[in-house]
């Protein structure tokens, strides 16, 4: 960073200079790489170790313990030891050539800003609601092991989501609690004369002064934005009050702090990145913004800035179905980015185009997710299922392209395993696959946790069971304790739960289309399959519902009754206030992870793989990431992999299929055991699913897809259009309107058609009005076959047409394996260094 400096955080000043080793200490509570190294758990855990196990938070620990207990305890010669290893061994993997400098080490790429309305990186750092902010906070943790140069963007919010809590009648109750900034792993950025770094951000009426956070993530930094400055208008102070809060002005102000703010803090840290990725459309003023400053820096147009800078931005959408898009009413963007479009260039028509299917409907909302992909170089969904999905929903944005066509690819979210592993699993894989396992492209882990013994990881999955029932039994006695229970069905809850037993894992938002109550469906038929007295099964449920989905807490609230039932109660518990802390202690511990959503609605779904690194299996819909990831020898699928939307038939039939599996599958062979008390098909199924999924779906895999398919691509991309001053840019901008004012004269001639018994040959007169024939192509185009991609052959301009002007003959050969009637000659711009139809759309099919 330059010309600025981190400020101090204060547990700096708890302890005097002098107290030798405290300083590390900071150090180390101030880098979020704790939170995925079990090494720096016992430093804490010896400081106070009751408060670690409620918390895992290094800042309260050392905010809270004694001065005299972290005198003693930096006194001891092995404790300095082990503290100034973990220092040194910081410092250490933070210069270290890492993949990235390893593979790429002349790359065009220095900075990568990711933007995100969301971040899991820690239960220390409570600024997340759930999958999209996991997804964020576990890229940037791979993003820093391989050494990946990304810088994250996003909002300090004085309350972050709602705190659960279910009351005696099994109600949600919805609690806040404050954020306070001196008690987080974040410190202020401040200027070299101790300043506090702001930005301002211009809203009607008043400007917004926004503060300026950093947060240490191991070699990658994340930068907060928080409105809660004491020169702001009182209203404007809550704007990062709560995430996910509020209307839609709140909404729309926090995505103008998000995007606009965000992208002014990277240039006013001197931040020039190649690439700016959208974690979702929240982040989308970004585009705008980056646009901007490229207009200040050269003098060109909007729409030059624009066309230059797009290809470096990269747009991942999260949302499986249309109404998940933020959309903003017109009055509303009028009101707030009138005069932001001024200083554009552009007209606020102008504006509400690009976030618009129909530029010219005055009433047509505006949305976010449509800027984001007018505004980027190239657009992926999260799971391979999820690109079809959206290019369905996109589709309207690209007429009269084929929907495999619409330009929307897919990269498949991953987790990071070292996150979300429990000490056991650790050590298992630290044995089998090395302790820098994480640290690369993960070639060899498959073979490597093959060799492991079923005797070995039987002893595993043992131990990590009844560390889970433990936590299980302490955090339901004081569930039960705080909400009023009585001392016996407390003192009850120390003895429930058997590490023995097969373990059911449900956890995740309580919504309706997560179908969260299809293990309901038929509570008897459950009850027996729970309460079998030869093959037990327990039962673990976890969730939130949102504060307004009233139908979400109604389904909880089902739960909680079943629960009560006394026959019930002992095999199953719903654990309230779900959140990291809990999540993890879920995914250790479990042995079979349950997904139920309707299909396709479950964009990827990155829940259960977090099981997999700790030996756990999945019993999941063909949805999201376990559409690919599924096969018979890893664990078990629901459905039939078709879209079924509502019908209430089809989710009783899925309901008797998940009896069915629980109770003739699963269950089964969980207590098939050989002559050593071993389920070797089970643990078969263990080491199936851990070798060939765990790095197939770690955050490692794809966060080096991003860098390989799309981060050194944009930044090459950008780097070119941007240079002098945007010259290709300006080119670019003439090649669009000459399209935009000549395509409607454009139209085909005569078509000719040859078969010699292998081969169709077409050739296609194409009168091109006075359009250079080298901006646009012409093309055979052919359906796929049997599920293949559709067939695009190039036409070769073979003549020019004698009396015609600027008329031309087309030729291109097919195997006559088709018909010739499957194929369709179209014409489509064409330019080396242009997305299509991304950047242009245009499209003429012969009639």
């Amino acid at each position: 960073m330059s010309e600025q400096t981190r400020g101090s955080h204060p547990i700096d000043g708890l302890l005097p200079a002098d107290v030798e080793g405290f300083d590390s200490l900071v150090e180390l509570a101030l880098d979020m790489r704790w939170s995925w190294s079990h090494v720096t758990d016992e430093v804490w855990r010896q400081l106070d170790p009751v408060l670690w196990e409620l918390t895992h938070h290094p800042c309260d620990v050392l905010q809270t313990v004694s001065r005299e207990k972290i005198q003693n305890v930096l006194a001891d010669p092995a404790f300095r030891n082990k503290i100034d290893a973990m220092v040194q061994s910081k410092k250490q993997a933070a210069e270290a050539q890492a993949w990235f400098q390893q593979h790429y080490p002349d790359a065009p790429l220095t900075c990568v800003a990711y933007f995100s309305m969301e971040f899991m990186l820690s239960e220390a750092l409570p600024i997340y609601s759930g999958g999209l902010g996991n997804v964020a906070g576990d890229q940037l943790k791979a993003a820093s092991d391989l050494g990946i140069p990304v810088v994250g963007v996003g909002l300090l919010y004085q309350q972050g989501y709602f705190r659960q809590v279910i009351d005696q009648d099994g109600a949600q109750q919805a609690l806040y609690p404050y954020n306070d900034p001196g008690q987080l792993p974040i410190t202020p950025l401040r200027k070299p004369d101790g300043e506090w770094l702001r930005l301002e951000v211009a809203l009607p009426g008043y400007s917004v002064w926004l503060r300026a956070w950093q947060v240490q993530v191991g070699r990658v930094k994340l930068y907060l934005l928080d409105s809660n400055d004491a020169a702001n208008y009182p209203a404007h102070r809550g704007i990062t009050s709560e995430l996910y809060g509020g209307g839609p002005e709140l909404r729309l102000q926090q995505e103008m702090v998000l995007g606009i703010g965000g992208w002014r803090l990277l240039r006013a840290l001197d931040l020039d990145p190649e690439v700016c990725h959208l974690n979702e459309g929240h982040a989308a003023f970004a585009v705008l913004e980056r646009a901007r400053n490229f207009m200040e820096e050269t003098g060109q147009s909007f729409e030059v800035a624009l066309a230059v800078t797009r290809a470096g931005n990269l747009f991942t959408t999260h949302t499986a179905v249309d109404a998940g898009f933020d959309r903003f009413a017109p009055a509303l963007i009028e009101q707030y980015l009138s005069g932001y479009a001024r200083k554009l260039g552009i007209t606020l028509h102008d504006l509400m185009a690009l976030g618009r299917q129909n530029p010219d409907d005055p009433s047509e909302s505006f949305n976010m997710a449509y800027l984001a992909i007018r505004g980027s170089g190239a657009v992926n969904g999260v799971s391979r299922l999820h690109g079809q999905v959206s290019r369905h929903l996109f589709a309207p944005l690209f007429p009269h392209w084929p929907a495999e066509e619409v330009p929307i690819g897919h990269v498949t979210n991953g987790v990071h395993m070292p996150t979300w592993d429990s000490e056991e699993a650790d050590n298992l894989w630290t044995e089998a696959c090395g302790k820098d396992r994480w640290l690369g492209t993960l070639e060899t882990l498959e073979q490597d946790m093959r060799r492991v013994s079923d005797t070995r990881l039987w002893q595993f999955r043992i131990a990590a069971s009844q560390s889970f029932v433990t936590y299980v039994r302490e955090r339901l006695s004081r569930q039960l304790a705080s909400s009023g229970a009585s001392a016996e069905a407390v003192a009850e809850a120390g003895h429930l739960f058997d590490p023995n037993v097969l373990t059911l894992g449900f956890a995740r938002r309580f919504a309706a289309y997560k179908r969260p109550n299809l293990l309901l469906h038929d509570p008897e038929r459950l009850l027996r399959l729970l309460a079998n007295p030869q093959r037990p099964v327990q039962l673990i449920m976890a969730g939130k519902a949102h504060p307004s989905d009233l139908a979400g807490q109604a389904l909880i609230r089902q739960w909680t009754q079943f629960i009560r039932r006394p026959e019930v109660r002992r095999h199953v518990i719903f654990l309230s206030d779900y959140n990291m802390l809990l999540s993890e202690s879920l995914v250790q511990g479990v042995d079979v992870w349950i997904n139920t959503p309707r299909r396709p609605w479950e964009a990827c779904g990155t829940s259960g793989m977090k099981v997999l690194v700790n030996g756990g299996l999945n019993l999941s819909e063909l949805d999201g990431w376990w559409a690919e990831a599924y096969s018979p020898e890893v664990g078990w699928a629901l459905g039939d992999g078709q879209e079924h939307d509502h019908d209430p038939a089809w989710d009783a039939i899925e309901a008797e299929a998940l009896y069915d599996l629980l109770e003739n599958e699963v269950i089964p062979e969980f207590y098939a055991r050989d002559e050593q008390g071993i389920p070797s098909a089970w643990v078969n199924r263990m080491r199936e699913s851990m070798a060939r999924l765990t790095p197939r779906f770690c955050a490692n895999h794809s966060v080096c897809e991003y860098t390989d398919q799309h981060y050194i691509p944009a930044a090459s991309a950008y780097l070119a259009r941007a240079a002098d001053k945007g010259a290709i840019g300006v080119d670019m901008v003439n090649w669009q309107h000459a399209l935009d004012q000549k395509w409607t004269a454009l139209r085909f001639g005569e078509v000719k058609l040859e078969t010699d018994g292998e081969q169709h040959v077409f050739e296609i007169q194409m009168y091109l009005d006075d359009l250079d024939p080298d901006a646009v192509r012409v093309e055979l185009y052919a359906n796929g076959a049997n599920g293949a991609a559709p067939e695009r052959v190039e036409m070769k301009r073979v003549r020019q047409l004698v009396g015609a002007i600027n008329g031309y003959a087309y030729r291109a050969g097919v195997s006559a394996s088709r018909p010739a009637s499957d194929y369709t000659a179209r014409l489509i711009p064409y330019r080396d260094d242009v997305a299509v139809p991304l950047e242009d759309a245009h499209i003429l099919w012969q009639r």
